[in-house]
């Protein structure tokens, strides 16, 4: 995809998505940090659901330390993969503590060291907690990337470079949600919207929908 159409793109996504952010509901760098370990395999949804119990009784690494496994596996068991969750959560939170004076830390390396926490959580953690320009890939962003030609690759970590080398410096900020509510919610994996899609005039999906 050219610069010109990409730039073009962009604009579209901007002007079609007013509000880039995240559906998480979160009042902290932690509480988020929490809520992005919960979402792998899960949705935003399921995951409100459970941390607004969970965050109500226990919003800090000390708090949640101190309800204990038992307690933050009964908060989350709706969600997939609750119990390997629950202890990642434990863990991080004493490493939050232990290490970091209970804050989240800054860097991608540090990030990656806390248990239940990859790449694309901390990309998220560093866009949406801490304003860098980072781009996360998910299904829905590899999805877009690779159907409308804006960064094609095989594997997310081409996907996600061929992002960062595609991406004007201006939409970096936002790239991340922008990217990921257009697939959520337009681009879709079985049947995407293309009639009402902002990015039609842009987009090169040779399947493109009539209806």
């Amino acid at each position: 995809m050219s610069p010109y159409k990409i730039n073009r793109l962009y604009q579209a996504l901007t002007a079609s998505i007013t509000a880039p952010v995240t559906e998480l509901v979160y009042a902290s760098p932690f509480e988020l940090l929490v809520a992005v370990i919960l979402s792998a395999q899960a949705t935003d949804t399921s995951v409100n659901r459970a941390t607004k119990g969970l965050f109500a009784q226990a919003h800090t690494p000390e708090a949640l330390l101190a309800l204990g496994l038992a307690r933050v596996r009964a908060h989350i068991k709706r969600i997939g993969l609750f119990n390997t969750k629950a202890k990642n959560i434990i863990k991080t939170c004493r490493l939050l503590i232990e290490e970091h004076d209970s804050q989240v830390p800054r860097t991608r390396v540090e990030l990656e060291r806390l248990p239940g926490v990859g790449r694309k959580t901390a990309n998220v953690i560093l866009n949406t907690a801490f304003g860098q320009p980072t781009i996360a890939v998910d299904t829905h962003v590899f999805r877009v990337s690779n159907r409308t030609g804006l960064a094609p690759g095989k594997t997310v970590g081409a996907v996600e470079a061929a992002l960062m080398k595609a991406t004007p410096k201006r939409y970096l900020a936002n790239a991340h949600h922008l990217l990921i509510l257009h697939g959520r919610y337009t681009c879709t994996a079985r049947r995407p919207n293309c009639p009402d899609c902002a990015l039609k005039r842009y987009c090169d999906f040779p399947d493109k929908t009539d209806g």
